[in-house]
């Protein structure tokens, strides 16, 4: 460590070129490398963030042969009621309004070996997901897409056209996964729709997403198809285990919104995930991702940044014990941070929401 320490500042201008063009030719692994580094607190041994940096171009130098089997052992999926698969890790791009970075975010997120992309008409950049999967140059196939059809668009006509519409943004002949965004409006309609659509191979599966468990029962109860996946706000302080175990009961997948909460009751300072970080050497969004596939629950945290995209996929080498578990089961609130959606006023905000 001494040795390093001295040599920290003697880099070549030719060590740095090389620097980064291992960087930039293997992104992915030298932000896998280098968030590793930092978060085992590498600077306590003297390492300056210089020395971290040619470090992980090391380890990605040593990796690169190996790049392909690190993005499939993180690639883990999840068996839908219907029989194909879904990664239980995906990117999603909620309120990321500028086109030209959401294309970039969703391009780095495909390069870092993220499968799943959750967009919707709603977010208005299904468009730059498109530009991002036609560049990525990763084979369709491999690839798992998500939309959602929005409240404007609801009944079996008018979900006809607002599909068109999204394949059509998307630039893609077929969908993964087709989601009713609410249970408002006609969604019964919708609901018929999707199923043609289904049994056209448009869509390899359907599903929806703030459903209440009274709207899940009563939608299964009356419709052919039983949607394949829940996409519903899930975070430490909104547990909502029961109605996880609900969704079970009928072969639905929860997949969780927010898993962070969207940073509110200073989630990332939290003290208790906090303490279980340290144990592992893994952060409060590792902890908190860790906690929910565990369970099954799929995830689709957003992030523009790429370290913090290498951070959330890096989740699968430690395992949380019952009594992390049970120390994270104490944060639930039983209530949203954001909202109530069988509130009336919030009703009417989503039911005027257009775009």
């Amino acid at each position: 460590m001494a040795r390093l320490k001295k040599s920290n500042g003697t880099v070549s201008c030719r060590l740095y070129r090389t620097i980064l063009t291992i960087r930039e030719k293997n992104r992915a692994i030298y932000l896998l490398a280098y968030t590793s580094l930092k978060m085992v607190n590498a600077n306590q041994y003297g390492l300056s963030d210089i020395t971290i940096n040619h470090l992980s171009n090391k380890l990605a130098v040593s990796y690169i042969e190996n790049k392909n089997l690190l993005i499939n052992n993180n690639m883990q999926t999840i068996k839908l009621n219907n029989g194909i698969k879904m990664p239980l890790v995906g990117l999603g791009v909620f309120q990321i309004l500028d086109l030209n970075e959401c294309e970039q975010t969703v391009l780095n997120a495909i390069n870092a070996g993220y499968r799943l992309i959750d967009t919707a008409s709603l977010y208005q950049n299904e468009s730059a997901v498109g530009n991002a999967i036609k560049k990525s140059g990763v084979p369709r196939e491999e690839l798992f897409i998500t939309t959602k059809l929005w409240v404007q668009d609801a009944g079996y006509e008018k979900t006809k056209i607002a599909f068109q519409k999204s394949l059509d943004e998307l630039q893609l002949e077929y969908l993964d996964l087709y989601l009713l965004h609410q249970s408002m409006g006609d969604y019964y309609g919708s609901w018929r729709a999707m199923e043609e659509l289904y049994k056209e191979g448009q869509i390899r599966a359907i599903g929806i997403s703030n459903f209440f468990p009274d709207r899940v029962v009563d939608l299964i109860a009356h419709n052919e198809i039983v949607p394949v996946v829940n996409q519903i706000e899930i975070n430490p302080f909104y547990q909502r285990s029961i109605e996880h175990e609900l969704l079970k009961k009928h072969g639905i997948v929860t997949q969780s919104w927010a898993s962070f909460a969207e940073g509110k009751n200073e989630i990332f300072s939290n003290e208790v995930l906090s303490g279980i970080g340290r144990k592992y050497n893994k952060t409060v969004a590792q902890v908190t991702l860790r906690w929910l596939v565990q369970q099954g629950i799929g995830v689709i945290p957003k992030s523009v940044r790429e370290e913090r995209m290498i951070e959330n996929f890096n989740i699968w080498d430690f395992q949380l014990t019952q009594r992390d578990i049970d120390a994270i089961a104490t944060l639930d609130t039983g209530k949203s941070v954001f909202f109530d959606h069988r509130d009336a006023e919030t009703a009417d905000w989503l039911t005027k929401l257009t775009f």
